[in-house]
Order: structure tokens, then sequence, then C-alpha cells
């Protein structure tokens, strides 16, 4: 009876959590080598957690899951790993601080040409994800990635499916910066790439 009663206390703590949400963004709109561009609309995903203890947080901590996450990546498909840009993520970190004060979800506008930066968006409650588990969810769409020309990389016939997953692994980008800001209800996270990949009709590698 002990165990029952440990049992539902157990059951009720589980059930008064919050169920969290996560939101991804693809890595900027695809870029073609006509200028032109094409958005996605992010994909939600709602989950529900064991615990309530807010995840470890700082800047060496996020750069290094994001670096470890890159690398694992790229070195299960041959490719060397990205080096870190702070450059790059002084930009990640503006705009992740905007859309935090903004609360808008959604790619940042940027100038085609040669500066243009590839962009990974996630977002999610607040404290809820360790930063693994956030570079995770893009890694995730590896399942249904087909090394194809963008966009028919997906074998969802959708491009979004694995439009994180695509720049991460995209060979001719050569560096990353990320950083992360928060408001009261969620955490946004974002990474710039350099140079920029999806573009299209060319290959992830």
């Amino acid at each position: 009876m002990r165990h029952d009663m440990a049992a539902m206390v157990a059951l009720r703590h589980l059930l008064s959590l919050p169920v969290l949400a996560a939101l991804l963004a693809g890595c900027g709109p695809m870029v073609s080598a006509q200028g032109g561009s094409a958005e996605r609309a992010p994909a939600r995903v709602v989950e529900e957690r064991t615990s309530d203890t807010p995840a470890a947080r700082g800047a060496g901590l996020l750069r290094q899951a994001m670096l470890d996450g890159h690398r694992a990546a790229r070195a299960e498909v041959g490719l060397p790993p990205l080096d870190w840009d702070e450059g790059l993520a002084a930009s990640a970190r503006a705009y992740a601080q905007e859309m935090a004060r903004t609360g808008r979800f959604q790619h940042a506008e940027q100038p085609m040409g040669p500066t243009r930066q590839g962009e990974n968006l996630w977002t999610g409650t607040r404290g809820a994800y360790r930063y693994d588990e956030m570079m995770g969810h893009w890694v995730a769409e590896k399942r249904d990635f087909v090394n194809l020309p963008i966009p028919q990389a997906s074998r969802t016939g959708q491009f979004g499916d694995v439009a994180h997953y695509t720049q991460i692994v995209w060979a001719r980008s050569t560096a990353v910066g990320c950083a992360m800001a928060s408001n009261k209800r969620d955490d946004f996270l974002v990474c710039r790439y350099s140079p920029t990949g999806n573009v299209v009709g060319e290959r992830a590698f």
C-alpha cells in the first residue's frame, strides 16, 4: 500500500507539471541563385516533462553543447567540424534578444549576398530544455533527410522538415556562432552560420 501511495503522489506530481512546447524554424529561408527566398512555417513540438527542475544555463555550456552537437552531426557524414566565430555569436545574440523582447519568432530579414548568414532558430518553455536537447531537435531531422539538391532533400516532400539539419551539415559552411535570450515565458536560441547553407539546386554535401 505504501508503494501504491508513493506511486500516486509521483503520478500527481507528473500530472501537475506543465506541458512544455518548443518551436523550430528552419535555418533561414532557402537561398536561390537568383536572389529569391522562401520561408517555411515553424513546426510545433509539444512534450510532457518528468521534471520541473530548470535546465543548466551559461554561455560556456551553450557554446560547448552547440560545438559538440554540430561536430557529432557533421562527423557522421564525414565532414570537418565548424569553427566557433564570436562575430556570428554576437549577431545571434542580438537577434535572440530581439525575439525575446518582441515575442516574434521568425527569421531575421537579411540582405542577399556574401554577408548573408545561415540561421537556425529554436524556442521553448523557459528553463525546460537543456542545450543538447535543443540541438537534438534540429539533428533529429536527419531521419527525413536525403542528400538531393535543395529543396528535394526531404523524404516527406517538405524541405522545411530537414532545413535545420541541412544547414548543420552544409559542407561549405565553416563557422558557427550561437546565443540564447529569454523573456518571462520562453527561451530563444539562434545559431548563425557562414557561409550560408540551403542554396537552392545544391546538395548539402
